[in-house]
């Protein structure tokens, strides 16, 4: 894909500092929509046991307040020169934001740019504490995406997701969930699950394809940049994170009901719904839930 290099004017982008070796506790506030089911991602392919970093995770809900890491003095320029990975990062974030701003404005919906924050191995967002094993999140509380790039390489690796769309579509996706945040889905899906504990799994993963969604509505709005074999690369990406795919990948029976992301199948439709009409109001991925 073909973008324009990031305008400094238009991004908010930080070099965090590392949280060091281990896994602090704290955090006043709940990790984000991307980040527990990442968790669950990191457990299938990374061989971590999940119930260990969700207790953990648990853990930091209940905790202190955590402090902010010390973040550097660096330009934009100097962050996101960092390594390829990185200048691809702020060039879609640039790109996101020039796609997305416009289409607040016309719904009359306050719009507010994410940070893009970049950490290697662990480091403390609004959320409380994370590690890179956790993936690519947002956190609502800070409306920052948090990347340890190196997880791009263990991407191609270890799902076999490679090339530069892939990557633009973690990216896009993580930004999906920050729509949510500003449109109030966010909070309404919450607070229905909540209220209805045998639906928080389905409306889980009803977030994360709409999330799907919206990544291909703004790759959708920018098809005069899409290179040949870029909608393959997404659509592969899409179907090695699907929940089916990620479980017998690990030796397991897939079992629907514990998907928090959706079948392989579901995020390539998703995936493609947005990417073939750029249109948001195609991404209602909670439609039959209405009377």
């Amino acid at each position: 894909m073909r973008l324009n290099k990031f305008n400094p004017a238009n991004i908010r982008v930080r070099n965090r500092g590392s949280g060091g070796g281990g896994f602090p506790m704290g955090g006043g506030g709940k990790m984000g929509c991307g980040t527990i089911v990442i968790v669950i991602i990191a457990a299938l392919v990374f061989g971590v046991d999940p119930g260990q970093m969700l207790g953990t995770i648990g853990s930091m809900q209940q905790g202190a307040p955590t402090q902010q890491s010390q973040t550097t003095g660096q330009s934009a320029e100097e962050i996101c020169g960092t390594n390829q990975y990185a200048l691809e990062s702020c060039n879609a974030l640039s790109s996101l934001n020039e796609t997305w701003a416009p289409l607040f404005a016309q719904a009359n919906i306050a719009f507010e740019q994410p940070t893009l924050n970049f950490y290697q191995g662990g480091t403390r967002s609004g959320c409380g504490a994370a590690q890179s094993a956790m993936g690519p999140f947002y956190c609502p509380a800070d409306h920052g995406i948090y990347i340890d790039t190196s997880f791009y390489d263990q991407m191609a690796r270890q799902m076999g997701a490679k090339g530069d769309f892939a990557r633009y579509y973690v990216m896009a996706h993580e930004y999906g969930h920050h729509i949510q945040k500003l449109t109030g889905m966010a909070a309404q899906v919450r607070s229905a699950q909540a209220q209805d504990q045998r639906r928080a799994n389905d409306l889980q993963v009803r977030m994360e394809l709409q999330a799907d969604c919206y990544a291909g509505v703004w790759a959708g709005r920018n098809r005069n940049l899409i290179e040949r074999g870029d909608i393959e690369e997404g659509l592969r990406a899409a179907s090695a994170i699907g929940d089916d795919t990620l479980q017998k990948r690990a030796g397991q029976r897939p079992n629907p009901e514990s998907f928090t992301h959706g079948s392989s199948a579901q995020r390539m439709e998703w995936l493609r719904r947005g990417l073939e009409t750029g249109n948001d109001e195609a991404c209602d991925t909670f439609a039959n839930l209405r009377g």
